[in-house]
């Protein structure tokens, strides 16, 4: 008996979790709807804004610059990691930080053993995680908060402060890792250059050629206005495909821990019907074993 009395307290136990990650998969479900709405609204914007700004770079003549344009070498880096601020995710949040781990290891290592290079989290996993390793990296945690409610205003003040970092020669590039939404089921980890931004190959533009822009007003202040400008919408891109990957995988996991409830519920009670089976049938033996016993006394 002490074997069905445990059954019963597991079954018990496994569909108080599968009420959970019920829960959880249609809260998850909620949020994705509004995370792939405002991603998908933002991303044509955003990657045309960044085709062109790299076109007009290509483009540019010498009486002309754009001080986040400027290649240097690299002696100070700073590298944004974007990830969740919770987990039950999959390996989401894993996959993003394998990413920011590998472009450490393979592009600055250099540049990390010297103790110049920085890391700011946006999101508290990419902190638990990095915090017990990496003890050469400054690690900023002023805007862990902004994945919580990723509003432009928070995501632009963020840009704007990284802006002013690589302008005033504090760092000579920024990386950003994040994780870019495809749909529900595909999130890929990415690690992006934010600056210095790269301007396009002579290959890559539609005909090879230069293009004859007129700027209007003048090219050095139209440039001032619009570049920060698109600097602030490729950022807040890269917070929204994390935002919106994180309830895409969180739905995901959340769907497949129902279904293994499910079945671990289907095996525990074929388990819990045969011990109580067996049990029946044992007291039932013992009860004609002792009936005999009376009749042949």
């Amino acid at each position: 008996m002490a074997n069905l009395k445990e059954v019963r307290t597991r079954i018990k136990s496994v569909k108080s979790t599968q009420q959970i990650t019920k829960a959880m998969k249609m809260v998850s479900a909620a949020k994705l709807r509004r995370a792939q709405q405002r991603i998908q609204q933002v991303r044509p914007y955003a990657d045309k804004l960044s085709r062109m700004l790299s076109n007009i770079l290509f483009n540019l003549e010498g009486d002309a610059n754009i001080s986040f344009g400027v290649e240097r070498d690299v002696k100070r880096t700073l590298i944004v990691v974007v990830t969740s601020d919770r987990g039950l995710c999959g390996a989401f949040n894993t996959n993003i930080l394998k990413a920011a781990v590998n472009t450490i290891n393979t592009q600055y290592k250099d540049v990390y053993e010297a103790g110049n290079l920085d890391l700011l989290f946006v999101g508290k996993k990419g902190y638990d995680f990095f915090k017990k390793r990496y003890s050469k990296a400054n690690h900023i945690t002023d805007h862990m908060h902004v994945i919580g409610s990723p509003e432009f205003g928070p995501i632009s003040k963020l840009a704007r402060e990284l802006m002013e970092k690589f302008e005033s020669e504090t760092y000579d590039a920024i990386e950003v890792a994040f994780g870019s939404f495809k749909n529900a089921a595909t999130q890929l980890p990415e690690v992006e250059k934010y600056l210095p931004i790269a301007s396009l190959d002579a290959g890559e533009t539609d005909d090879n050629k230069k293009s004859d822009y007129v700027f209007e007003p003048s090219k050095k202040e139209l440039l001032d206005t619009l570049v920060p400008s698109i600097l602030e919408i490729k950022f807040q891109r890269y917070v929204l495909d994390t935002s919106a990957s994180e309830h895409g995988a969180r739905m995901t996991a959340m769907d497949k821990a129902t279904e293994n409830a499910e079945e671990l519920l289907g095996d525990l009670k074929i388990f819990y019907n045969k011990a109580r089976q067996e049990a029946i049938t044992n007291e039932l033996s013992e009860i004609v074993g002792g009936a005999a016993a009376l009749e042949s006394a």
